[in-house]
């Protein structure tokens, strides 16, 4: 009696997860499609929220009063890139 009743469960579980991974596999083909949708949305909001020309300032930059601060600031450089390193001073001559 149970190696009958074995295969038939083998065979639910098998079918259900099937079924849970196309469910899955619809989503992430649909969610381009709700994306789009939010983008369409971000679109409506008010004038006020557009932030063009404005300048975003890190927390890091900041003293502790707030403004920009002037001290070196530690670079990092990875061993593969190839752009030279463009410094803010103006060159001696």
């Amino acid at each position: 009696m149970l190696s009958n009743f074995l295969p038939f469960v083998y065979g639910l579980s098998v079918f259900v997860l099937l079924i849970l991974a196309a469910r899955i596999m619809l989503n992430g083909f649909f969610s381009d499609h709700q994306a789009s949708f939010k983008t369409q949305n971000s679109f409506s909001k008010k004038k006020s929220d557009d932030r063009t020309g404005l300048v975003t300032v890190h927390p890091e930059l900041l003293n502790k009063d707030g403004v920009i601060t002037d001290e070196d600031l530690l670079t990092v450089r990875f061993s593969k890139d190839t752009d030279h390193p463009q410094s803010s001073e103006k060159p001696s001559e």
